[in-house]
């Protein structure tokens, strides 16, 4: 029997999650998501998997979020036919994610094409469409938690609840082997997916078995640990939030990923307005697949807690014609529209509004990754540029890291304890370089042998059990790093932006003049 992984994504970062398991009953692979960040790891979106979409015979997905889910309709496109292992409430937000993710495909080739055009560059073609993603949703086949259930003869698997968001898992599999004695024996695997916290509004706390050969475990936050936050205190801090960016006389813009984020926003802000905690204020939710989503959170959460999904101060935006008639409000709105790390979608229309305004207020919710336009403007950037035009940055960027629906240091610890014993190895995924070395050192404190725990990079491969069968070496697609920090793109424009306002600096266009004639010589020099 011949076993192996390669880590085809979400290894030394948090995006393009997706794991190719190779057996001698067939290929699978674990999630299939978008990259998202820096402008070099989303051009990986473009590029050809790493393995033959027509070899892989079924797929295992742990949630709906985009980075997990996203490039399912690519691999259709490119020849997939097999099912898609899904909870059900995975398969029913997927309904909706991706038929809008193969919209924001098509609407964002089209605006770059009409760039392109005019600066004499050649077309580009969109990574998938929403035909699609509607093929896509065909191959879908729901499962039941706690259930096995065989998806390639001698290998079996079995979902548990993540904790993370509605119908996330961790992925139990298990695979027919041989001791060394003849004998018959399982290899056991354990794909985390995103780890929840136990404590978000919606989920409950995550669950997965013991006595595992292979862990496989996120680390988004695997070097930190977030304060112990009370319902009560989670709505007071965003009531300070608010209350201050309506003080300020503007909009306070919340970008705000559209599945299970928005939702939890919308039921806490429900609660301060009920109790009178927050003055009169409409809430715009600006994302056709937040509405889609609110919908199927109502119709999988009881009675109680779906109750606060709606409140009289709530608008659903219906179309981008009423998107577009937002830009003329100009203060006392609280608008929240995705991608929650700002990087497509109809934010970017309302930071393009917003950002330059003093008055106004940009709110980060969630995870921004390396390079994400998000993870810029709370790095601190005086000038940003979206879709082609460069803005100032005059709002106030605040952060409410309270609503993560991943665990801290702290909780993946105590998750990977009660997991134990892992017989074999520990990889650390889906987490940028430190945070992935912060949680390999928490776990070494805490009495786990260092040699078992590993730190894989994009495209290794491990070989879980050698056998027979040869298994094909895969040139790596980006260098190590290359996925936790900024890229040639990032520095290009923080570089404009630093000329720019040292120029503006100077006090005579002589000074400017030389300043430009320095910089040309050392870029004529180079």
């Amino acid at each position: 029997m011949t076993v192996s992984v390669t880590f085809c994504g979400a290894a030394g970062g948090v995006t393009g999650s997706c794991y190719l398991l190779r057996t001698d009953g067939g290929d699978i692979i674990v999630d299939c998501g978008m990259f998202q960040g820096s402008k070099t790891v989303r051009e990986l979106n473009y590029g050809a998997f790493p393995f033959k979409a027509a070899d892989i015979r079924g797929v295992l997905l742990t949630h709906a979020h985009i980075d997990h889910s996203g490039l399912l309709p690519k691999l259709v496109k490119a020849g997939f036919n097999g099912p898609i292992y899904a909870t059900e409430p995975t398969c029913d937000l997927l309904t909706y994610m991706l038929p809008d993710s193969g919209y924001i495909q098509e609407t964002e080739v089209e605006r770059l094409n009409r760039r392109n055009v005019r600066r004499g560059r050649p077309e580009v073609t969109p990574i998938y469409t929403r035909e699609d993603a509607e093929k896509t949703l065909k191959r879908l086949q729901p499962v039941d938690y706690h259930e096995w259930r065989e998806v390639l003869p001698g290998l079996r698997v079995r979902y548990w609840d993540a904790g993370h968001l509605l119908g996330s898992a961790s992925i139990e599999v298990e695979v027919d082997d041989e001791a060394p004695d003849g004998e018959p024996r399982t290899l056991r695997l354990l794909f985390s997916g995103d780890i929840g916290t136990g404590e978000a509004v919606f989920n409950d706390a995550p669950e997965g078995p013991k006595n595992i050969d292979y862990l496989f475990v996120e680390s988004t936050y695997g070097d930190r640990n977030r304060p112990e936050v009370s319902d009560a205190e989670r709505r007071e801090m965003l009531a300070v939030e608010v209350r201050a960016a309506i003080q300020a006389g503007g909009n306070l813009v919340i970008p705000s990923f559209a599945v299970a984020r928005t939702q939890e926003l919308l039921v806490d802000l429900a609660t301060l307005f009920n109790r009178g905690k927050l003055p009169k204020a409409d809430v715009f939710v600006d994302s056709p697949l937040a509405q889609r989503a609110t919908e199927v959170f109502a119709k999988h959460l009881s009675h109680d807690d779906a109750r606060g999904l709606a409140h009289p101060n709530f608008h659903m935006v219906p179309d981008a014609e009423a998107s577009m008639q937002l830009a003329r409000v100009k203060s006392g709105a609280i608008i929240l529209s995705a991608s929650g790390m700002c990087d497509a979608g109809r934010i970017r229309y309302h930071l393009k509004n917003n950002l330059w305004r003093p008055e106004s207020t940009v709110l980060m919710v969630g995870f921004q990754a390396a390079g994400s336009l998000g993870r810029v403007l709370q790095g601190g950037a005086k000038h940003v540029r979206i879709h082609g035009d460069e803005i100032d940055v005059r709002a106030r960027i605040r952060t409410l890291d309270i609503y993560s629906g991943h665990a801290d240091q702290d909780m993946l610890l105590r998750w990977t304890k009660e997991r134990m014993p892992v017989s074999r190895r520990i990889f650390l995924t889906h987490g940028e370089d430190g945070a992935r070395a912060g949680l390999q050192q928490a776990m070494i404190n805490a009495g786990i042998e260092e040699s078992k725990i590993a730190l894989p990079m994009l495209d290794d491969t491990v070989m879980l059990k050698r056998g027979q069968a040869k298994q094909a070496e895969f040139k790596p697609r980006l260098p190590a790093g290359e996925m936790s920090r900024d890229d040639w793109h990032n520095r290009y424009a923080h570089s404009v932006t630093e000329l720019s306002e040292k120029l503006r600096a100077l006090d005579s266009n002589e000074k400017r003049e030389a300043l430009l004639e320095k910089v040309l010589q050392d870029i004529a020099s180079a």
